[in-house]
């Protein structure tokens, strides 16, 4: 799955169909390749808008952040 993201993400161009039936060939369900597919679409979306407006997170924040997501995960 994170092979077939990172094509997506750097070269959507070569996006084929066989890249989707490697996935499901590899055991990936329907509903797991489109919740990534989410997931990827979003971080890229609040990635290039980050890029556009030279934003950066102070370095304390990226320390607090690691360790909240260490230690609860993503869960609210």
């Amino acid at each position: 799955m994170l092979g077939y993201l990172e094509k997506l993400t750097l070269h959507p161009d070569e996006i084929g169909k066989s890249d989707v039936a490697s996935l499901y060939a590899a055991g990936i369900s329907p509903q797991a390749v489109n919740e990534a597919l989410y997931i990827c679409v979003l971080f890229n979306i609040i990635d290039r808008i980050a890029d556009a407006l030279n934003f950066a997170l102070p370095s304390s924040f990226k320390g607090r952040s690691v360790k909240i997501l260490l230690k609860r995960g993503y869960a609210l």
